[in-house]
């Protein structure tokens, strides 16, 4: 633990040199300098040592000396350069580039940045492998010949860096530092560099490997270096070390590596955090050193930091080691030491690890057991929801898994050994049913968690529900609708709309009729008017004309008012049957009550009565519409009345019936009918 805890308290110390050189030639991952332009690739591994060339004879004379370039031809080649980089020319830029290199001359950095942009920027978007192979060869070139002080701008090496990246070019990227480490010039910041090559290499353990060289070189110039303005740029950043640290530790498993990384952090000014801690609790449960990890428990407390990581960390690294005893204790730990108002620490993604190791490993008992031990901790404790408990947890995940049969067995198993079952177990099943639609086996199993004394809330029912009704299981529904009322939820709004609407899109106005009556005296549901209506329009629409009637009476007997609507709905019906003497009727019924009378209503009564020939009842229509000062279109009344009286005479009718006669005589007059 003191070793640990030197590490917070960022002593200055030296770093300690690799056993061997990130330059050494026998290493199997150093990449060569190449910079040389003929070779068909410079990807391609270093070439078998050739013997050396036989001695030059006496009489040989020495080449001729290299000739140098003029300034003014020099200075042609980097306009020449610069224009086929604006025009998009790379062959005639890389010419132009090669013209120098040859001459020995370095183009200004302005232009060398222009060049290797250019042909990093063109390789990412072409795909075309090339362009990425000479903005290397430039850049190393450049790096390792060019007298400027900084002849790659961090920009264009910026660019470089996630071309590399891109391209999945580990090997030329860590060729690439290590040309910038052996040129002896400042490092550029770390950003540029650093984090493409970690997110590069970390998931290759070979390559990771080379990158802990160079970074380690480059850690140890930032401590060599005089400025601290110009540290700060080259230091990595707590989230950079954090990544390195979880390549040794999750990728390559290596507690030497791990260590040297956090002594490296030290040494640069960059302390630890729970992040860190996190990696080392992996590491150290993976490899079994259960005395570091005790270590590591105890810093934590000496430092108030919060244990959640640390905790899903240990579950992880002692899963990845098969070793599954560990685990439960772990957890378990992790539910007792939960604080009020907040969770376990432990994350889906946990969850599924727990979850898919024990299933894989036929540990089924073992995982109910850690379930039921947890529920029993649970039940001790205050503020938890349903979803936060290990119960819920591990079943979901098995449900996300695709092992519901699973889930299926851990609950047959834990039933086995006479627990008591926590909700979040059945929750988390019961979601899994409304996905896959198994309506009916969700309203089974909603009615055993009754039987167990437990409730669901409002929301799993609504979702039940909401399934059952789209899969068109109605009976599942008013079960579940049943077992919700006898649970005396408050809220019971929601999934009662549900059930109601879904009944009147499927038109089915008898369940509608029977789930209405069975619900009518709950204090609970606001039953109103539109409710009824619903129902009536439902009955209406497919011709069950005396259906609609018994509901219309049974809503009048339970003494909700009829409103307009439920007259429109009930006349459409009756007209639609020709049944113009149930209108008759219904106007008599609406004219005692002193109904309200719009437009809508006048139109409707006075259009079926007209129809029906029950010309009376239509001028006392007409009365209510001059009382209400409601206008009425005559058109369309004389045209009904042509349609279906054109051949009555008032002759004929004055013999058989004086009344009727009279009302026929006033409605011709009043429409304008002449015949």
């Amino acid at each position: 633990m003191r070793a640990l805890l030197r590490l917070r308290c960022r002593p200055s110390l030296p770093l300690i040199a690799r056993t061997s050189s990130s330059s050494s030639s026998s290493e199997p991952h150093e990449i060569p300098t190449i910079y040389s332009f003929l070779q068909p690739s410079i990807f391609a591994p270093r070439p078998r040592p050739q013997p050396p060339p036989p001695p030059p004879s006496p009489g040989a004379h020495d080449p001729a000396p290299r000739k140098t370039l003029p300034v003014a031809d020099a200075a042609a080649l980097e306009s020449d350069l610069l224009a086929a980089v604006a025009e998009s020319r790379s062959d005639d830029a890389w010419l132009a580039f090669k013209s120098l290199a040859a001459a020995s001359r370095s183009p200004s950095p302005h232009v060398a940045a222009a060049l290797v942009s250019h042909l990093a920027a063109a390789a990412a978007t072409s795909k075309h492998r090339l362009g990425l192979k000479r903005a290397f060869a430039a850049a190393v070139f450049l790096l390792e010949k060019s007298p400027h002080a900084a002849p790659v701008p961090e920009p264009a090496l910026g660019a470089l860096f996630s071309a590399l990246a891109a391209a999945w070019s580990a090997a030329p990227a860590v060729a690439l530092v290590c040309a910038m480490l052996r040129c002896g010039r400042r490092l550029p910041a770390f950003s540029v560099w650093g984090h493409p090559l970690i997110e590069l290499t970390r998931a290759d353990p070979g390559a990771f490997a080379a990158f802990l060289k160079v970074f380690d070189e480059a850690c140890k110039l930032v401590v060599e270096e005089k400025s601290p303005a110009e540290a700060a740029v080259m230091r990595p950043d707590r989230a950079a070390c954090n990544a390195v640290l979880s390549g040794c530790c999750r990728e390559l498993g290596s507690l030497a590596d791990a260590e040297r990384v956090l002594e490296t952090m030290s040494a640069v000014g960059v302390s630890p955090d729970v992040e860190s801690f996190g990696c080392l609790a992996f590491l150290y449960a993976w490899r079994g050193v259960r005395s570091r990890v005790d270590e590591l428990d105890t810093l934590l407390d000496a430092l108030g930091f919060s244990k959640k990581d640390f905790f899903k960390n240990l579950v992880s690294g002692y899963l990845k080691s098969g070793d599954f005893e560990s685990v439960s204790p772990i957890i378990l730990r992790a539910v007792k030491e939960r604080r009020v108002g907040d969770d376990n620490g432990f994350d889906e993604e946990t969850y599924s690890e727990v979850a898919q190791c024990f299933v894989d490993h036929a540990r089924i008992k073992e995982l109910a057991q850690l379930i039921i031990r947890a529920h029993e901790i649970e039940l001790t404790q205050q503020s938890m929801s349903v979803e936060d408990s290990v119960g819920f947890g591990i079943v979901n995940a098995c449900v996300e898994l695709g092992l519901l049969n699973k889930a299926h067995s851990l609950l047959d198993e834990m039933t086995a050994q006479g627990a008591s079952i926590g909700l979040g177990v059945y929750s988390s099943i019961l979601k899994a049913y409304c996905k896959e639609h198994k309506t009916a086996e969700a309203a089974q199993l909603v009615a055993e968690i009754s039987a167990d004394g437990l409730k669901l809330d409002a929301g799993s029912y609504d979702a039940l529900i909401d399934a059952s009704m789209t899969d068109h299981d109605f009976q599942s529904a008013f079960a579940l609708f049943k077992d919700m009322r006898e649970a005396r939820l408050p809220e019971l709004r929601t999934s009662y709309l549900t059930i109601m609407t879904g009944l009147t899109e499927n038109n089915k106005p008898g369940l509608m009729a029977s789930f209405l009556d069975s619900v009518v005296d709950d204090p609970r549901i606001e039953i109103a008017t539109h409710d009824w209506n619903s129902i009536i329009h439902a009955f209406c629409k497919v011709g069950r004309l005396e259906d609609a009637r018994r509901t219309y009476r049974r809503m009048v007997f339970l003494r909700f008012e009829p409103n307009n609507q439920t007259y429109l709905s009930l006349i459409n019906g009756y007209v639609s049957a020709e049944k113009y003497f149930s209108v008759l009727i219904l106007w008599t019924e609406v004219r005692r009550k002193g109904t309200e009378f719009n437009h809508e209503l006048i139109d409707a009564f006075l259009y079926a009565l007209v129809k029906g020939g029950f010309f009376d009842m239509a001028m006392q229509v007409i009365e209510k519409a001059q009382e209400f000062k409601i206008f009425i279109d005559k058109w369309r009344y004389k045209q009904a009345f042509m349609e279906k009286h054109k051949k009555l005479k008032v002759a004929k009718l004055r013999k058989r019936n004086f009344r009727k006669m009279e009302a026929l005589v006033a409605f011709k007059n009043w429409a304008g009918i002449n015949t």
